[in-house]
């Protein structure tokens, strides 16, 4: 029996001049503002292009189906938590627990500043989430905590050292959603992250 052909993820053509550049933004802000006000449930590519006060046949040019646009939202959102994890993990000068605190501290204060899309992403992931594309970008995060983590964990085997890195990051996405999922003040964020914050550095110490 055959798998499920993956759908294709990838934009049609990348825009070269200003005019198609200045489009493709337009359409990428529009499905921003529709997944965030409807929901990966009634997100379509119609939806997207009305929004966009663009005609259909111009979305196609560069996306071939809604998947392909929810796909460029998330993998801006991934680019940017692949940022956040190269400048704060791997700036020099801080000791290693310092930087697994700012980098809490900064998650937590993305997931709630940015609930509604990223559970809206969350929800369309299925779509996407085994395409090769997305896979690459995946890579290029992970490879990062596991060069922290060899920092972090220096005399820690390679097995017990990458569940380590394993379990935090999985706790910080997964404890993120769900805390995010509410209202926060700032100073709650920062009490919340703080607690996270403890609870890793324990783990780590404890398992040195």
């Amino acid at each position: 029996m055959k798998n499920p052909a993956t759908p294709r993820v990838s934009s049609r053509k990348q825009p070269r001049q200003a005019r198609s550049t200045a489009l493709v933004e337009t359409i990428v802000q529009a499905a921003t503002q529709v997944l965030a006000e409807e929901g990966a449930a009634r997100f379509t590519t119609g939806r997207v292009a009305e929004k966009a006060g663009v005609s259909i046949g111009s979305l196609y040019q560069y996306f071939p189906n809604k998947a392909a646009i929810l796909f460029r939202l998330q993998s801006d959102e991934w680019r940017q938590t692949t940022d956040m994890l190269r400048n704060i993990l791997q700036q020099p000068g801080p000791p290693a627990l310092v930087r697994l605190r700012q980098l809490v501290q900064a998650f937590i204060h993305s997931e709630c500043a940015e609930a509604a899309m990223r559970s809206a992403l969350h929800d369309a992931a299925p779509l996407y989430r085994d395409a090769p594309e997305a896979q690459a970008i995946r890579l290029e995060g992970q490879s990062i905590i596991a060069a922290f983590m060899r920092e972090l964990l220096p005399e820690v085997d390679e097995a017990a050292r990458g569940l380590a890195g394993e379990l935090i990051t999985a706790t910080l996405s997964e404890v993120g959603r769900s805390y995010s999922s509410s209202p926060r003040t700032q100073a709650e964020i920062v009490v919340y992250a703080d607690a996270m914050a403890d609870m890793f550095a324990a783990y780590v110490r404890g398992i040195s």
